[in-house]
């Protein structure tokens, strides 16, 4: 078969193949593909489709193997993800960590990707500096303006939640 007598032949026989396999499949999107996927296939073996006596046939017969190929692949990982438990919950962030990134975005963003880069990803000042693009020196001048504005806003946090809590009068001393 010429590429001409192929492209004729892909015209009259992909909506008719897409038929039948959608019959099969009940699922016209997969019987689409897996019909493109056969005459992609037929396409290297055009020129032995001409002595071929149903080349229709080769197709289809190329098409459901391969739909029937993606069925037991599926159907392998369903019954994978139905082996495989559902992962333990994880808890939400606690009280303290909230605390931390509210004040952690109250920083500037240089000081605060210093921060984060070098004591929560454990990055040295060197690799911080690398990853940043600034300075060694800029870096560590960062963290250090970083980290006194950090422990000021939680310190004031700290003396703000002491001062919610009551005050409690146990045998004549306040606390």
């Amino acid at each position: 078969m010429t590429e001409d007598e192929f492209d004729a032949f892909y015209a009259t026989a992909f909506p008719r193949l897409t038929g039948q396999l959608y019959a099969f499949t009940g699922d016209h999107g997969e019987a689409q593909d897996v019909v493109q996927e056969a005459f992609v296939r037929a396409w290297d073996r055009r020129r032995q489709f001409l002595a071929d006596s149903a080349p229709e046939a080769w197709i289809r017969t190329v098409a459901m193997r391969l739909a029937v190929s993606r069925w037991r692949r599926a159907k392998r990982w369903l019954e994978l993800v139905r082996r495989t438990p559902p992962p333990a919950s994880t808890p939400g962030p606690g009280p303290e960590y909230t605390v931390l990134v509210a004040a952690l975005r109250e920083l500037p963003e240089a000081q605060r990707m210093a921060i984060v880069l070098h004591h929560l990803c454990d990055l040295s000042v060197e690799q911080v500096a690398s990853e940043t693009g600034a300075p060694v020196g800029t870096v560590k001048a960062r963290l250090s303006r970083g980290r006194a504005a950090l422990a000021k806003r939680l310190a004031e946090d700290g003396a703000e939640d002491e001062a919610d809590v009551p005050v409690r009068k146990e045998s004549g001393h306040v606390r």
